[in-house]
């Protein structure tokens, strides 16, 4: 049985303790998915977050609009990864995607969000290039306006949901002005002319990445999302808001570590006696349970203050990605030791969290420029 305490915090009212049990339940009947075809996984998994109403909470109704509920969305997230990395991979991306919209769009532009909470429409978020990926200022993918309309050129690189995606939320350089000053965001559909997918990415966690090809792809100036300019401004804004979920997919990964190796302590004998008798394995899952409660309180702090109202949570935020996407590593790793050579082995549950864990540690700011942020705001408000 998954530790659900934590749910008795302050950071917490009914309606959150509710989703969590009915997401556990969705989980508990759902997955894990058969993974082989990652792609037609990540579309299946997408339409029965829809069908089933979890999707919701990436998007605000498009009639009704409110405020995205972090909590909510680190509580989904957090319990898609303790079952299935896949999952929630599935989940986050659609709200990624879906963020710049969210939180920009216009009234027009937001009626695409009834498809994307429906499942109907998978949603990406392309913002990283080969040359400037926790360096956002420096896109190089070109956006030149033509008459009332724009013109797309240039790659972008570890793009996910890339070659699934329905919709692309594409940051490009609009020349406004220098570097962050001059970017802008645009919604472009998958049957853009001259948008290709020119490779498949693999990786050691099997997610649906790409590289994708801007030739000439022109898009109306309706598809600016925000303002001329406003790109990296929207950028941020967004990762605002889904670092925090990075943090509770991490906390996720340990929850399920942990339970995997007290399982496993208590029936493996040693010298005697079961694991769990001996001090030194002790004194890990001592660790591994510190860790874990620290994680899930930077992470729902983060959360908590940005539903309280906070207009950024920068430095919350970093905060608890980095602290949580660090710490699950090393919770991770002291569960596969304990494991012995069950723990490096091809399909066991804690070998595909020690690979599902590595990407948290890069995406959406790595560990380093997460230090940076936390620096740089730390000196700032001294």
């Amino acid at each position: 049985m998954p530790d659900t305490t934590f749910l008795s915090w302050p950071f917490f009212s009914e309606r959150h303790r509710s989703l969590a049990q009915a997401i556990e339940a969705w989980a508990a009947a759902n997955l894990p998915v058969d993974n082989s075809d990652v792609a037609a996984a990540c579309r299946t998994l997408v339409q029965k977050l829809g069908r089933d109403g979890f999707l919701k909470h990436t998007a605000p109704d498009p009639d009704a609009p409110s405020p995205l509920d972090v909590r909510a969305l680190c509580l989904i997230r957090e319990t898609l990864a303790r079952y299935d990395g896949l999952a929630d991979f599935a989940f986050a991306m659609q709200g990624l995607g879906a963020g710049p919209i969210s939180l920009f769009g216009d009234a027009v532009q937001r009626r695409l969000l009834a498809r994307t909470r429906a499942g109907e429409a998978i949603s990406a978020f392309a913002l990283t290039e080969q040359q400037s990926g926790s360096d956002v200022a420096n896109i190089a993918l070109s956006a030149k306006r033509d008459g009332d309309a724009y013109v797309l050129d240039g790659e972008k690189m570890w793009i996910s949901n890339g070659g699934i995606a329905d919709v692309y939320v594409v940051f490009a350089r609009s020349g406004e002005g220098p570097g962050a000053k001059g970017l802008s965001a645009f919604l472009v559909t998958a049957d853009a002319p001259g948008l290709s997918v020119t490779e498949s990415l693999d990786v050691i966690a099997p997610h649906p990445l790409a590289r994708i090809r801007f030739d000439g792809v022109r898009v109306p100036a309706s598809a600016l999302v925000g303002a001329p300019g406003e790109g990296f401004k929207i950028a941020m804004a967004t990762l605002d808001i889904f670092r925090a979920t990075v943090g509770a997919a991490a906390l996720g990964f340990a929850r399920r570590a942990l339970d995997e190796t007290i399982a496993r302590i208590k029936s493996r004998k040693l010298f005697g006696g079961p694991l769990a008798d001996l001090q030194m394995v002790q004194a890990h899952v001592a660790d591994m349970a510190v860790d874990i409660e620290a994680m899930a309180l930077l992470v729902y702090r983060a959360a908590w203050a940005k539903d309280s109202g906070a207009a950024r949570v920068t430095r919350e935020a970093s905060m608890a990605k980095l602290f949580a996407t660090e710490r699950a590593q090393h919770v991770i790793d002291k569960a596969v030791q304990l494991h012995g050579g069950d723990g490096v082995r091809r399909g066991h549950i804690v070998e595909r969290l020690y690979r599902e864990i590595r990407a948290l540690r890069i995406y959406e700011g790595a560990s380093e420029v997460q230090k940076i942020v936390i620096a740089r705001q730390t000196l700032a408000g001294a």
